[in-house]
């Protein structure tokens, strides 16, 4: 399948540029992680994507919707990880809704809905060379569908619009809270 990427425009330059933060210090407002505890404000910027250690299950109610041992997170300054799912991992069908939207960093992504749930995931559809390897990944919102890392239930990102997963092993302030849309 051909990937269709997009090039950096000056307008992307500039969304990309514009963060105040971008992982090299952690700002004094931010929260010092104790031994095993990981601070957002140590995510870099340009984001990173690696590899999930732990299993990863998504579910509504008692039925599995996904899961892998093969999936990906990306680390962003201040943003809770955002965690990716292959394609052939989703058990159940994903219908695209319509909408969509744009990451400076990854590419444009379009909405998902799942049966009986909708707007609970996406996908990034058009791609920046340097996030191929997410192309067509499924992202899941944990304030829509229970969200497992290993044994453990995550939260979601604050604010509403971003759909980072919230572990207990993350300190912030995390984006997405009042008072963060400049960083």
């Amino acid at each position: 399948m051909s990937v269709p990427l997009l090039r950096q425009t000056p307008e992307i330059e500039k969304a990309r540029s514009h963060w105040q933060f971008r992982g090299q210090a952690r700002p004094p407002f931010a929260a010092k992680p104790k031994e095993g505890e990981s601070s957002v404000w140590d995510f870099p910027r340009p984001p990173v994507t690696e590899d999930v250690p732990q299993t990863m299950i998504v579910r509504v109610q008692d039925q599995v919707i996904a899961k892998t041992d093969r999936g990906r997170r990306v680390l962003e300054t201040a943003g809770a990880p955002t965690y990716y799912f292959p394609p052939q991992d989703v058990l159940v069908p994903v219908t695209a809704d319509g909408s969509r939207s744009m990451c400076e960093w990854k590419g444009v992504a379009e909405s998902l809905s799942i049966p009986g749930v909708a707007d609970v995931a996406w996908r990034y559809v058009e791609m920046f060379p340097e996030f191929l390897a997410l192309h067509r990944w499924v992202a899941f919102y944990p304030a829509k569908i229970d969200c497992y890392l290993g044994d453990e239930r995550v939260s979601s990102q604050p604010g509403g619009y971003y759909g980072g997963w919230v572990s207990a092993d993350l300190v912030g302030p995390i984006k997405g809270e009042p008072g963060s849309s400049g960083w």
